[in-house]
């Protein structure tokens, strides 16, 4: 089986953003990872919704919003009119997490859940099945350009025997500090779909670099 590939937009040229998403739309990428950062439940700011409004106006490729922000619910159905194919939200960061998922999925979006490397995987056990995909970090959220953390393929395995368990869908997404070292046990761990930024688009050929991951198993 090979892998979704989602190459994260905060790793590229802000000042030619517009020549790095078409660069992705000719690409294999199967999505543009967007990372959305508040500065309260991330030690970053990156941007919002006019940024994401203006990647979705010349994306070809399906937005995957993360929302690494407090009281994510508040600001849903505004990332989905930007253009949010899917929203992720973190478990540690919203109090209702099944009614969030609920009204995510009731604006025709695709729901997700994202995990941070100290949370336990029983953090999940009782939403796996209203969830489209449950993203796993890799590393600590907020930082682009962090080592990949060696615990996270037991991590994968884990979720994936707690989704067969339970019979769920979702898909495993794997966030932060991935190349193609990581990437065939990633797959083989459990992941469906591998987020990769610095690696993308700090190679010499991001193109080739996707072509390549695209083809690990």
């Amino acid at each position: 089986m090979y892998p979704l590939i989602a190459p994260s937009i905060l790793a590229a040229d802000f000042a030619n953003l517009q020549r790095d998403i078409e660069m992705l739309n000719g690409s294999e990428a199967d999505f543009i990872h967007v990372d959305i950062m508040d500065g309260v439940f991330v030690p970053n700011i990156s941007f919002g919704i006019p940024v994401t409004e203006a990647i979705a106006r010349h994306a070809t490729k399906p937005l995957d919003v993360h929302l690494m922000i407090v009281q994510p619910e508040k600001y849903l159905t505004a990332f989905r009119k930007a253009g949010a194919d899917s929203l992720t939200v973190h478990v540690e960061a919203t109090e209702h997490l099944s009614e969030t998922l609920k009204e995510i999925r009731s604006l025709g979006a695709k729901a997700g859940v994202a995990i941070n490397p100290e949370s336990p995987i029983t953090l999940l056990k009782e939403v796996v099945l209203e969830v489209d995909l449950i993203c796993v970090m890799s590393v600590n959220p907020g930082f682009g350009g962090q080592k990949f953390m060696e615990t996270s393929y037991a991590k994968v395995s884990e979720l994936k025997e707690l989704l067969l368990r339970k019979g769920s869908k979702a898909r495993i997404e794997v966030d932060g500090g991935i190349s193609n070292q990581q990437a065939s046990s990633l797959i083989q761990a459990g992941a469906d779909i591998l987020v990769a930024g610095s690696y993308i688009f700090k190679a010499k050929d991001p193109v080739a670099c996707i072509a390549d991951l695209k083809r690990m198993k």
